[in-house]
């Protein structure tokens, strides 16, 4: 396992260098720079403009300012100065990636324990009346994006609010009076956060990757050693579950390393909607303000959570087959 880890990571340093020279080149083809706004200010004179481009390193060329950024990066782990915050990247991007990361944590959580039961059902039960009624809902969510289903929720929980008077959360990742709580009831409230959101996001998702399992498992539930099994005196969840909804994730687990950068993604829109703390209304921000090194280092994590998400479906497929060895 360790070579294999060691193997896996040393070919992952040209991948995250090929692509940081495309994430930096790319997002300085943009026209203009931060400057641009204080260029078009006539109060600020051009000295200042020369003083501020000096200390944000904007008046040497793009190459170099690369080899600079990616030099620091593997020897010092800096990703650079932030110019709309002042502070560095890092500093500013950790804690918004940990945030995105705990709500895409639960949301994965969620996305299988309502994907695995549903798809696995209605293989077994297929075209059963609770089936076809699945079916309906499940065509129903394929056919809404998740913001809209995430503004349909927020209308509905206004309405549960105005009616009831419940204090039912609507935004953000915490309460007001979170830093007077106990740690105890710390947590609880960023779960009480949490859960509307990831409920939103994973059930939107949920429709798709159901009917996947639920075409796989029946694919399999064809094949002539499940017959044999059966025919044998296999007890039916037996058959199931170890015989044939193991052979059948064989491919979702080999596509689990794009689901964490995918569900970050996912869950922008309904970090935009809910105001949720999280990656994406920040990287829309330093879009907005051409902050060229947020951007980059956003990025940058996005690239390496896929390249971890690869690494952890690879072991995950030699846990469920052992004909695939990391050795």
């Amino acid at each position: 396992m360790i070579p294999f880890l060691i193997r896996r990571l040393l070919q992952s340093i040209p991948t995250i260098l090929l692509s940081s020279l495309l994430i930096f080149f790319v997002i300085s083809l943009a026209p203009g720079d931060f400057l641009t706004p204080a260029k078009l200010n006539p109060n600020i004179s051009q000295e200042q403009l020369d003083l501020l481009a000096r200390n944000f390193g904007l008046d040497r060329p793009v190459w170099e300012q690369y080899f600079l950024w990616i030099k620091n990066i593997f020897l010092r782990g800096d990703f650079g100065l932030s110019f709309q915050y002042q502070q560095p990247v890092w500093d500013i991007m950790w804690p918004r990636v940990l945030n995105s990361l705990w709500l895409v944590l639960l949301i994965i959580v969620l996305f299988y324990a309502m994907a695995i039961p549903l798809g696995v059902f209605g293989a077994v039960r297929q075209n059963s009346a609770a089936d076809k009624a699945i079916n309906v809902v499940m065509y129903f969510l394929l056919g809404f994006p998740s913001f809209f289903i995430a503004l349909l929720a927020l209308y509905g929980i206004l309405r549960v609010r105005y009616s009831t008077g419940w204090d039912v959360p609507i935004g953000g990742m915490r309460s007001p009076d979170h830093d007077s709580m106990t740690p105890v009831n710390q947590v609880f409230d960023i779960a009480k956060h949490l859960a509307i959101p990831a409920f939103i996001a994973a059930i939107t998702d949920v429709a798709g990757l159901s009917r996947y399992i639920r075409a796989l498992m029946l694919d399999v539930l064809r094949s002539d050693y499940i017959r044999t099994a059966r025919a044998k005196g296999v007890s039916e969840r037996v058959a199931v579950w170890k015989h044939t909804f193991r052979n059948a994730i064989l491919p979702i687990v080999g596509g689990i390393g794009g689901v964490l950068p995918g569900l970050i993604g996912g869950a922008g829109f309904i970090e935009v909607v809910f105001a949720y703390p999280g990656m994406t209304p920040m990287i829309l921000d330093a879009l907005a303000s051409q902050d060229l090194y947020l951007i980059a280092g956003f990025t940058m994590i996005t690239t390496i959570l896929l390249i971890v998400g690869n690494i952890i479906a690879d072991i995950l497929l030699a846990v469920v087959d052992p004909r695939i060895k990391v050795e």
